[in-house]
């Protein structure tokens, strides 16, 4: 992506002019994206991971860590390969572990945490939240998720351990989020349990955040 910049060079720091220069020679990248999206997921369920590329020609493969395996490849294993993205029609507990895409030049994606929960667990809920950074002035919607049960029960959302919002219907939105917004969420449902807890990252525009950084040199 190109971004058009209109500012007076000469009044800028050499610092801030060498991020300009990086900013506007970016390599072709990937992200890697989670349908549904969500990091935590129920034992059994479908799970579709994507690389978004820029460029084809990188070559991108999705890669995994798990706790038995590292940096091992869709279908060595696990998953199936369908163009630029991985199939894992029955998620397992082993299925658990951190995911990104890599290049051919060893480029890489963000990376996406996903947790498989089992019906061993005494915990069979989930907390159904953004996998990628949500940007500033956006709105967010958290679902609560039971699996053996209707997922419109009365649900109570909790941020970094303090409860925020008690809602009839198991979701809640908030409107136009902000760094301050940013934490760790869980919820529960009474008789059911919690969830297990998501990040949520907030993130402003990547380009102005450069061109604000003070002069270094």
């Amino acid at each position: 992506h190109s971004y058009p910049l209109f500012l007076s060079l000469s009044s800028l720091p050499r610092t801030q002019l060498l991020l300009i220069s990086l900013v506007c020679h970016l390599n072709p990248v990937t992200r890697l994206t989670v349908s549904p999206s969500s990091s935590q997921v129920f034992e059994y369920d479908f799970v579709s991971l994507s690389c978004e590329e820029d460029d084809s020609s990188a070559g991108w493969t999705l890669r995994r860590n798990t706790s038995k395996r590292q940096r091992t490849q869709c279908g060595d294993g696990w998953g199936k390969p369908a163009g630029s993205s991985c199939n894992i029609s029955m998620t397992k507990p082993h299925d658990s572990g951190v995911y990104w895409c890599e290049s051919n030049h060893s480029t890489i994606s963000n990376m996406v945490n996903l947790t498989v929960l089992t019906g061993k667990l005494s915990v069979w809920m989930i907390l159904q939240s953004p996998v990628l950074p949500v940007m500033e002035g956006d709105d967010v919607t958290l679902l609560c998720k039971t699996k053996t049960t209707p997922s419109n029960l009365p649900a109570a959302f909790y941020k970094d351990g303090s409860l925020i919002r008690k809602q009839p219907t198991g979701h809640m939105t908030i409107q136009h989020v902000s760094r301050s917004d940013e934490g760790l969420y869980k919820c529960d449902i009474s008789g059911h349990g919690e969830s297990p807890s998501s990040w949520i990252t907030v993130t402003g525009d990547t380009l102005t955040w450069l061109l604000s950084v003070p002069e270094l040199v």
